[in-house]
């Protein structure tokens, strides 16, 4: 995947984003989707982003979601979207968005034995994050709901799709005088993916499907802006967000698969242990395990949105229904 496609996904999404603010205001009114209007949204979102990965942790075994979050490598994620509501108790989200995830081994706390060799492997990442994604979100208090004048100020919901996201991952390395050098891994190979000598390690792609799920609420701050504090969570299909998913290799396969720079690069980077269990190694041997394979890459946010509705607003509820009755025989 070319480096410049993160910027042509952020401006295809921005363009986007304009043409639905510019234009849908004009068509709006005519929106209808059987007896109901379709109310058509648009805003901004953000708020904190958490990588779920092979690297960091907390004490003891690794385990899944909140119990090894490291929150100081919280990130931000900021993005925008489109929200079509045909009736209201469905919505159709599109939504555009960037983050970025970091993860480290030598963050880990070191009271227990168990997360001791995580620590010891001493590896880490950090990556851009790009993601557009569709979405259908359900409102259950309005599903079942039978009251026409029924208008909650706070409205529960919640909502999955399908996305793609795009991801780069980069490693660290430190010299004798302590400056930090970060090399992308991918080109790298560092556990031997591509390279004929593994045929069962299969390179993987920087760009990738994922599930976007969670669950919200909605709350209405006046007839034309509403605000949501929602929580994300992506499911992947790859375990090669932060490049660790199964062993190690021999170094000196990457001599024979590389360039001589990037070999240099590849011996360093893909085994950086310290010898806090087993003091005085500095390399484990090839076909120890570097990372789990099992568990695929994940992360969410918790997530703030600010939306305003394009073309006509209702005060009431009931308003709203006298417009619907009004409403001249074509639309019907």
């Amino acid at each position: 995947m070319k480096p410049y496609l993160p910027n042509i996904v952020g401006k295809t999404a921005l363009l986007i984003f304009l043409c639905f603010t510019l234009v849908i205001p004009s068509y709006a009114q005519h929106l209808s989707f059987g007896k109901e209007r379709v109310v058509v949204e648009c805003g901004l979102n953000f708020g904190p982003t958490f990588f779920l990965g092979d690297l960091g942790g907390h004490r003891g075994k690794g385990t899944h979601f909140v119990k090894d979050l490291n929150l100081p490598l919280t990130k931000l994620m900021k993005g925008a979207f489109i929200a079509v509501y045909p009736n209201d108790w469905l919505g159709i989200r599109v939504a555009g968005q960037y983050t970025y995830v970091e993860g480290r081994d030598n963050i880990i706390d070191t009271k227990g034995e168990d997360e001791l060799w995580r620590k010891q492997r001493n590896l880490d990442f950090r990556s851009d994050v790009w993601e557009l994604y569709g979405a259908f979100e359900v409102y259950p208090t309005m599903l079942f709901n039978t009251d026409e004048d029924y208008d909650p100020i706070i409205r529960p919901y919640g909502f999955i799709g399908v996305g793609m996201f795009h991801f780069d991952p980069e490693g660290s390395l430190t010299d004798s005088r302590g400056n930090v050098t970060w090399h992308k891994l991918h080109p790298l190979k560092t556990e031997g993916q591509g390279m004929p000598e593994y045929p069962d390690k299969k390179p993987y792609s920087l760009t990738q499907m994922n599930i976007p799920m969670g669950f919200g609420a909605r709350v209405k701050i006046s007839p034309r802006v509403n605000t949501s504090l929602e929580l994300l969570y992506r499911k992947t299909f790859t375990d090669y967000m932060d490049d660790v998913s199964t062993t190690y290799i021999d170094p000196n396969d990457f001599d024979r698969n590389l360039s001589q720079q990037d070999a240099a690069i590849a011996r360093q980077i893909h085994d950086k242990t310290v010898g806090i269990i087993t003091p005085g190694i500095n390399r484990y041997e090839p076909g120890t395990q570097r990372g789990n394979s099992k568990n695929m890459d994940a992360y969410f946010s918790f997530v703030i949105k600010l939306g305003i509705q394009l073309g006509d607003v209702y005060d009431s509820r009931p308003d709203k229904v006298a417009k619907r009755q009004m409403r001249c025989p074509h639309f019907f």
